[in-house]
C-alpha cells in the first residue's frame, strides 16, 4: 500500500515540473525518490524476512541513498565529484549495514544485493558525466534497476507459481523495460511516438497481480478454515476422517500396520467452570502445541470435539509405539500447566486402536478406540461412579 502512495506522489508532483519556478528542485526530488522508493517498498513486501530489523535497516539504506543521489542530481549542482559521490553512496550505505551484522555478512544473499548495487553505481559513474544525455540516461537506468530488482524479489520468494506471482512478475518486468525502452527511442527513433498510456501499462499488470495474489490469499485462508480447526489450528474432523481415511488405503496398499488413538481431556468442564472460557481455550492451545510436539511429521493430529482429540499414526505403527505415545502423552497431562496466572493440572483418557488387528476400516477403529478410551475414563473414576 505504501508503494502505490509512493506512486500517488509521483504522479502529482508530475502534473508541477513544467511548472518553473523557486519550487522546481524539491518538486523533482519528489518526483524521482518518490517512484524509487515505490519501486523499494514493492521488493521490501515480497521479501520473506521483511519483519526482521535488519530487512527494514537494509531498505532503508537503500532509500537513503536514492534520496541522496536523486537530491544532488535535481538540484543540478554542476559538480561531478558530488554526482561521483551520490553513485557510490548507492553501494557504500547498504554495504555498511551489512558489515554492522555478523549475521548478514554471512549470507550470499545479501552480498547479491550488494553486487546489484555495486553494478549500478559502476555504470552511474560511467554514464552520468556524459552530455547531454548522460544525466536522463543514468536516471533511467537507476529506475531499471529498481524495478528490475522488484520482479528479481517476486520472483525468488517462496510463494508458489500462482496466476498472482506471474502477472506481478511480468508487470515489473516490462515496467523495468519500459524505463529502458525510452532513453533507446529518443536516442535511435526519435520520430517514433509512443502514447504516454502504453508506458503506465506495466503499473496496472502489477496492480492486476496484487489484487490476484490477494484473492488467492483469501481463498486459500478459506481452505484451510474449512479443513482445520479455528482455535488450535489442528486438522477437523473432516479433514481427520479423509486423512484416516487415505492412511488406510496406504496401510492395505503397504501390509504396513497404521494406529489410532482416541484422547478425551479429563475435568475440562471444571476448568471452564471455575476459570473461564479464555483459560479454557489457553489450555486447548497449550494441549494441541504438546500433541504437535510429540508426533512424527507424517502423523495427524486433530481436535474432533470440544475437548476430543484423534491422533492417526502411520509410516509404519505397531502396537508397542502406538500405545507408547499413549502413555507418554497421559503421563504429560497428569502434569500441572501454567495458563496465564493460573496452574492447571489436566489428565486424559487415551485409547488405542490398530489396523488391522482391531478392525479394517475407518469406523470400526474408531469405535474401537473410543470404547477403550471410555473404559480408562471409567476405570480413572472408580467403581463407585
Amino acid at each position: 500500500m505504501l508503494g502505490w502512495v509512493m506512486i500517488l506522489f509521483h504522479s502529482t508532483a508530475a502534473l508541477f515540473t513544467q511548472i518553473h519556478g523557486s519550487w522546481d528542485g524539491l518538486v523533482n526530488i519528489v518526483f524521482s525518490v518518490a517512484l524509487v522508493w515505490a519501486g523499494l517498498l514493492f521488493t521490501y513486501a515480497s521479501m520473506p524476512t521483511k519483519d526482521r530489523e535488519f530487512s527494514q535497516w537494509l531498505v532503508g539504506s537503500l532509500g537513503a541513498a536514492s534520496l541522496f543521489y536523486m537530491a544532488i542530481v535535481c538540484l543540478d549542482s554542476g559538480q561531478h565529484w558530488a554526482m561521483n559521490l551520490g553513485a557510490v553512496s548507492v553501494t557504500a550505505f547498504p554495504l555498511t549495514v551489512i558489515l554492522m551484522s555478523p549475521r548478514a555478512v554471512q549470507d550470499r544473499r545479501r552480498w547479491a544485493i550488494v553486487v546489484f548495487c555495486a553494478s549500478l553505481s559502476i555504470f552511474l559513474l560511467l554514464v552520468q558525466s556524459r552530455q547531454p544525455y548522460g544525466v536522463p540516461i543514468a536516471w533511467e537506468g537507476f529506475l531499471f534497476v529498481v524495478y528490475l530488482g522488484c520482479a528479481f524479489s517476486v520472483a525468488c520468494t517462496g510463494r508458489p507459481a500462482t496466476a498472482g506471482k506471474s502477472v506481478m512478475v511480468c508487470g515489473f518486468l516490462g515496467w523495468a523495460l519500459g524505463f529502458l525502452l525510452v532513453p533507446l527511442l529518443l536516442a535511435l527513433w526519435p520520430q517514433i511516438h509512443v502514447e504516454e498510456e502504453i508506458w503506465h501499462l506495466p503499473a496496472f499488470v502489477v496492480a492486476v497481480g496484487m489484487l490476484l495474489i490477494l484473492l488467492e490469499n483469501r481463498l486459500k485462508q478459506i481452505g484451510h478454515l474449512a479443513l482445520h480447526d479455528p482455535l488450535t489450528g489442528l486438522a477437523n474432523r473432516r479433514l481427520f476422517d479423509d486423512r484416516l481415511g487415505n492412511a488406510l488405503e496406504r496401510a492395505r496398499r503397504n501390509g504396513e500396520g497404521l494406529g489410532l488413538l482416541s484422547i478425551d481431556l479429563d475435568d475440562f468442564k471444571q476448568v471452564n467452570d471455575a476459570l473461564g472460557h479464555q483459560a479454557g481455550d489457553g489450555l486447548l492451545r497449550m494441549v494441541s502445541a504438546l500433541f504437535e510436539g510429540r508426533v512424527r511429521s507424517s502423523d495427524t493430529v486433530a481436535r474432533t470435539g470440544g475437548d476430543e482429540f484423534c491422533i492417526i499414526m502411520e509410516n509404519p505403527a505397531s502396537r508397542a509405539n502406538v500405545e507408547a505415545l499413549g502413555s507418554t502423552l497421559s503421563r504429560l497431562l497428569s502434569e500441572p500447566v501454567r495458563v496465564g496466572d493460573d496452574s492447571i493440572r489436566v489428565g486424559a483418557s487415551i485409547g488405542a486402536a490398530l489396523f488391522p488387528e482391531d478392525g479394517e476400516d475407518a469406523d470400526t477403529l474408531c469405535r474401537v478406540a473410543d470404547l477403550r478410551m471410555y473404559a480408562v475414563k471409567h476405570r480413572a473414576k472408580g467403581p463407585e461412579n
